[in-house]
């Protein structure tokens, strides 16, 4: 990594010393771990009971209570999670577009979720979506000692959560910071982040000039992804379909992460730096 991004890790740092890293709020049932969480799953602590459904565990029936009052009831017990985050960075060109915060912004809430998962109690390790899923040196230590953040990468990030270099904490904690800016269905690369996971967050990170490009007139645009020059002219027209396609793709992504119960926040680069506002981040249930 080059020393451009240590101001950047040093004030992710400094914003997560105000924040701890929230308990997971949707545990898949029957997962076990080494913290208790607070809502139902599989320790040996008894919680509450509920009325029987059908595909409940056959073994959760409280027979006793079924003989007192001849209505099936299942035990709810206090769920346990393995008290880690993984933290994924999207390593695609598009994360560095140039001219804008995008890059730095990304690596700050990096190192400021690293710092709130420390201050909860538990470990991290950041990862890099690359050309694998790249365990990076460094990962699990403070955030200014990470080495080898590049957003250089071509491909598409489904291709390298596939592939990870190592592997991942099973009923851990997962976050995904990217611009999403990628084809292809969102339920692909959820359901990869969601397997075997506590919870998952999804942080989206754009640039003011993704989420409000420039009007009409004649545009040199580069493919960040190919590396192709492109001349455009760019009406109002093509500049309302741009928003409609964002709109959609952010829509898509917002279905994909309700189905994998995870939550999903969308930042403003630029913005962020300047205030550090997790104000979302609180809202849906990532730090407190």
């Amino acid at each position: 990594m080059t020393g451009t991004y240590d101001e950047y890790l040093a004030r992710g740092m400094q914003a997560g010393l105000r924040y701890r890293l929230a308990p997971p709020r949707h545990i898949p049932q029957g997962l076990m771990g080494e913290q208790l969480g607070n809502r139902p799953g599989s320790s040996l602590e008894f919680m509450d009971h509920r009325d029987y459904l059908p595909g409940d565990d056959l073994r959760r029936i409280d027979w006793s209570a079924y003989a007192r009052s001849d209505k099936l009831t299942v035990r709810l017990y206090r769920e346990e999670i393995n008290p880690h985050l993984d933290i994924i960075l999207d390593g695609s060109m598009s994360m560095a577009l140039s001219g804008t915060e995008k890059p730095g912004s990304s690596v700050a809430i990096a190192a400021m979720m690293a710092q709130a998962a420390a201050n909860a109690g538990f470990s991290y390790k950041l990862w890099l979506a690359s050309d694998y899923c790249i365990d990076l040196p460094g990962g699990s230590g403070l955030p200014t000692h990470w080495q080898g953040i590049q957003f250089n990468y071509r491909g598409s990030p489904v291709d390298s959560l596939s592939h990870p270099t190592g592997r991942m904490r099973s009923r851990a904690m997962r976050l995904l910071i990217s611009d999403l800016l990628w084809a292809g269905d969102p339920m692909q690369p959820m359901l990869q982040l969601s397997r075997d996971a506590s919870s998952v967050f999804v942080i989206q990170v754009l640039a003011t000039v993704d989420i409000e490009p420039p009007g009409p007139g004649n545009l040199r645009l580069l493919d960040s992804e190919t590396g192709q020059l492109l001349e455009v002219y760019i009406d109002t027209a093509a500049r309302q379909q741009y928003l409609d396609r964002l709109a959609r793709h952010q829509q898509l992504w917002q279905q994909a992460c309700q189905h994998c119960g995870a939550a999903m926040t969308v930042v403003t680069a630029e913005s962020y730096l300047q205030t550090f506002e997790l104000k979302d981040f609180i809202v849906n249930g990532i730090i407190q």
